[in-house]
């Protein structure tokens, strides 16, 4: 590879352009499936920026308070967290292509009732829907990269999983700017119908790139034996999650009979997963995997901090800052450039344990600067708070998909790089409801700042289970 450069360059650009040399030098990985990976995993990430700089919008246009319009954001979060683990078990069973394809399709269907939303209760059923679009895209990626593993006889070049992440990254870093455009060109409703022409895309390259899936591994010379999709399991796990939500949206007293529930649930999943022959979870391999279900904790704890920010910080821009959709995006453009800049540098090294240090550290140095911003703080100060919070985003990510990559048994890595998203969803969806606990009516300065406590307690938790955790500098997996 040519190293020698004529023009200056960012660094953001020399960091992909490293990975793109690195790559072609990596005999043997097929190139052409890069466009349909990355193609399908973003479709989750942009909506989830794009939408945050939407939601005052929204809320106005409809009426509706902060604590309302969060359900736009748990709606989405509590789709993908059940839906998951499912698609990404079916893809292990029968090929990513036979799942990523309708699911894909279904993300432009979620565009085109989003876009013609009458009320915020119809929006919120769109946002279901894409939020079971959305789960094929980062399992099938993953699952392809280990088949070509496997195809090649040797491990998947680290720099495809860098890109796999920047590619994430990158789209967050143009989402809130993309979806401010969008607002002042078509309203907010135009953030929804994006996804009709993405979906087709992606459709269009997972039709043509993808390899024909291998008839499952459970097939017998009879036919494709007939799996148990554990519908029971699955109820029971949303039922949980859809009670611990509510709870957390609005807690009181009198909503006590809803953590009732929760527990109900919780058992009734855990009983039925450890005694079903094909569980929608099987909590019996995940039991024999400490670093992998502490890998697990560490996204829920990371992710609830990265949303609170993706979130909650451009809400505050607009409603106590007074900045318009298209100006807080702007405002946080720096925050995913640097996260882009931080994953270019350091995707190849994998000292997990290290990165992950590093950026729990960031997200406590982040929001402990949360608490020194008021409406009037100049502009300056925002930036550097959009930087410093661009330091852990671009360092958590990438660590947890490897750490998942290397933990993972590779027959169920699809699974597990679903449940990987889902804790990263619970995050999500923690964080809406601190956002709709913390802000109510309105997103203060005040609600920001008691935000902001509650970021630094999580982030702390994060640091000291990743401090404790040795098996991070194990040499198969650091």
């Amino acid at each position: 590879m040519n190293t020698q450069r004529t023009r200056p360059a960012s660094a953001v650009k020399r960091g992909i352009e490293r990975l793109r040399g690195r790559l072609d030098s990596d005999d043997g990985f097929n190139r052409k499936l890069i466009a349909p990976l990355v193609a399908g995993a973003v479709l989750n990430p942009i909506n989830s920026t794009v939408v945050a700089v939407a939601l005052v919008p929204i809320g106005v246009a409809f009426g509706e308070p902060p604590s309302a319009t969060a359900w736009l954001v748990s709606a989405l979060y509590l789709a993908t967290a059940v839906g998951q683990p499912l698609v990404g078990r079916l893809i292990d069973e029968y090929g990513p292509r036979r799942l990523f394809l309708p699911a894909t399709a279904l993300v432009g269907v979620a565009g085109v009732i989003g876009a013609a939303a009458p009320n915020l209760a119809v929006l919120i059923v769109a946002r279901v829907v894409l939020g079971f679009g959305t789960c094929a895209g980062y399992p099938a990626a993953m699952r392809l990269i280990r088949a070509e593993a496997e195809r090649t006889g040797k491990d998947s070049p680290a720099s495809v999983l860098t890109i796999l992440a920047i590619s994430t990254q990158t789209i967050a870093v143009i989402g809130p700017l993309l979806g401010g455009l969008l607002i002042d060109l078509g309203g907010w409703r135009t953030t929804l119908a994006i996804n009709i022409p993405l979906s087709a895309v992606a459709c269009v390259l997972g039709w043509r790139r993808f390899p024909k899936d291998e008839p499952s591994q459970g097939a017998c010379n009879t036919g494709a034996r007939k799996l148990d999709l554990d519908i029971i399991g699955v109820v029971f796990f949303a039922g949980a999650l859809v009670a611990l939500l509510l709870f957390l949206m609005n807690p009181h007293r009198g909503s006590w009979y809803l953590l009732v529930i929760t527990g109900v649930g919780a058992a009734g999943f855990t009983a039925r997963e450890l005694h079903h022959q094909d569980p929608f979870i099987d909590l019996r391999v995940l039991g024999g995997n400490i670093p992998l279900l502490v890998t697990y904790c560490r996204a829920l704890l990371a992710f609830a901090v990265t949303y609170s920010f993706v979130y909650g910080f451009p809400q505050w821009l607009e409603d106590a800052r007074g900045l318009t959709a298209r100006d807080a995006g702007l405002v946080t453009l720096p925050m995913f450039a640097t996260a882009i800049a931080v994953s270019a540098a350091t995707g190849r090294r994998e000292a997990l344990r290290g990165k992950l240090i590093a950026g729990a550290l960031g997200q406590i140095g982040a929001s402990l600067l949360l608490l020194t911003l008021h409406p009037a703080s100049p502009v300056w100060m925002l930036t550097v708070v959009v930087l410093i919070t661009g330091i852990p985003l671009g360092l958590n990510g990438i660590a947890l998909q490897n750490a998942v990559y290397r933990q993972a048994n590779p027959e169920n890595l699809g699974a597990c790089a679903g449940l990987l998203r889902t804790f990263s969803y619970l995050g999500a969806i923690t964080s809406a409801a601190a956002q709709g606990c913390f802000y109510g009516h309105r997103a203060n300065t005040s609600g920001m700042h008691h935000l902001a406590l509650f970021l630094v307690i999580v982030s702390a938790a994060f640091l000291l289970i990743t401090v404790l955790d040795r098996s991070l500098t194990r040499k198969d997996i650091a």
